[in-house]
């Protein structure tokens, strides 16, 4: 059995359409970080609320909120049925570094079975999926649920308004299950569903020494040069056997015991390959710990961006009066954005030295979660895979963040089942982003046997 055929026939039938409205929608540079973008992520919004319109939902509405609107649809088909919540993001991130792109970020381009466009993963080809899913569904009469969808355009800036929008919207957007299609899976040989998402404190930093750029022959040496006292500082953040340095920093880290991590460790993975698929040499990490539980279950503090000084061609020997950093901090179960980044911000303006001042400043957070793997959704996914793929899914936890999970259990009361279908080689993120056309079309299908297996006995 090829377990990433296709055997449902009305996605099937209508596969070049399907493909086509999604490179349509890759096309909009809906950057959310970048002002200059601003008409385009407005022009997403709009495109939505047709497609949605088109597919077959109703109540379809462009709200407003201090920053982009959240498209708002659904498909209510009986009150006394289960109602599916289904969350994505129609923003994506910056494209650059531009020229390390083999193809334009935002003109989608097939090469071996892959789509290669900012957002084709991350998050519009997976967000879109479902768009499709309630088509097939209505097309075929096989809906026997209710539907909402909740669409956001600043899910990679923080998704600072989501949290006042679901205050405001709570009767709307009430539900049984959120479904999220943002994560990915083990492998296409090895499927799995995700059940754990660690948390985000992420914080920009200012070095400010002289009040001006100085002659590096003249006063190097003498004053505090505040592109290497940054370096220094963020230096000692971290000790010999990479373990962060910021007092108290692991107080909530709850601790797997052997058992836990020995499971953990069973999921399929080939150091070498991994290795390979990166061309490095060595991994890197915490002492004590696997590569799969570093990017799952321990907690990190990366440099995200560093620049100062004179970056331009040639030579210009400067003494900078300023250094900045993006730092971002991953964070596990129990672990609090809020007060992470305060001990963040404390600890590292009590390791600057006299000579320069320090300034910081909290970008977005979010906190960490655990789903749930007894629940009927999961159940429902779970068979949904065996459906299509032949093979019972992993459950497993992942290194990223996707802090509207916990917000929507705080605030709607209701567990969320993260149901992606992205791999590791889709580089999200990243240059030469990527998704497979077969996991497109996999996941619209997946999808609709999750909806089928969830419906019954309701």
């Amino acid at each position: 059995m090829n377990s990433m055929k296709i055997n449902h026939p009305y996605i099937i039938a209508h596969q070049d359409r399907f493909l086509e409205e999604l490179f349509q929608l890759l096309r909009i540079p809906s950057v959310s970080a970048d002002s200059k973008y601003k008409d385009d992520v407005f022009r997403t919004a709009d495109f939505l609320k047709a497609k949605l319109m088109e597919a077959g939902a109703e109540n379809i509405k462009i709200m407003p909120t201090k920053g982009y609107p959240v498209v708002y649809a659904d498909k209510i088909i009986d009150e006394s049925k289960p109602t599916v919540l289904v969350y994505g993001h129609y923003d994506v991130q910056p494209p650059d570094p531009l020229d390390l792109w083999l193809t334009p970020p935002f003109e989608p381009t097939i090469r071996n079975g892959k789509i290669f466009a900012r957002g084709a993963c991350d998050d519009k080809g997976q967000m879109y999926m479902h768009i499709k899913v309630l088509e097939t569904l209505l097309q075929t009469n096989a809906l026997s649920c209710n539907i909402k969808f909740i669409i956001e355009g600043e899910e990679e800036i923080g998704s600072d308004n989501l949290e006042s929008f679901i205050n405001e919207n709570k009767e709307l957007l009430k539900a049984d299950v959120v479904l999220i299609s943002d994560t990915g899976i083990i492998s296409n040989e090895t499927p799995s569903i995700t059940v754990g998402l660690r948390g985000l404190s992420y914080l920009e930093v200012a070095i400010t020494g002289p009040k001006r750029d100085l002659h590096s022959g003249l006063y190097g040496g003498a004053v505090a040069n505040p592109i290497n006292v940054l370096c220094e500082m963020i230096a000692s953040l971290k000790d010999k056997n990479q373990k962060i340095t910021i007092p108290h920093f692991y107080d909530e880290v709850i601790e797997l015991n052997q058992e836990e991590r020995a499971l953990m460790n069973q999921a399929p993975f080939v150091l070498e390959e991994y290795k390979n698929a990166l061309d490095i040499e060595e991994v890197y990490g915490e002492y004590g710990y696997t590569t799969l539980e570093r990017v799952a279950i321990r907690p990190t503090l990366d440099v995200n961006g560093i620049w100062g000084g004179y970056t331009g061609e040639g030579a210009k020997t400067v003494l900078p009066s300023k250094a900045f950093a993006k730092i971002s901090m991953r964070l596990v179960p129990n672990q609090s954005s809020a007060k992470i980044t305060q001990l963040f911000s404390d600890y590292f303006k009590s390791i600057a030295p006299k000579g320069v001042k320090v300034e910081l400043t909290p970008h977005h957070g979010g906190e960490p979660a655990i789903t749930p793997t007894n629940t009927k959704a999961y159940k429902a996914a779970s068979l949904a895979f065996e459906t299509t793929w032949g093979k019972t899914p992993i459950p497993m936890r992942e290194g990223g963040s996707i802090p509207i999970v916990s917000l929507f259990e705080r605030k709607l009361g209701i567990k969320t089942l993260l149901l992606g279908f992205g791999l590791d080689e889709d580089a999200i993120h990243s240059p030469n982003e990527s998704f497979r056309i077969s996991n497109f079309f996999k996941g619209i299908e997946t999808i609709v046997e999750f909806y089928k297996e969830f419906s019954k006995n309701s």
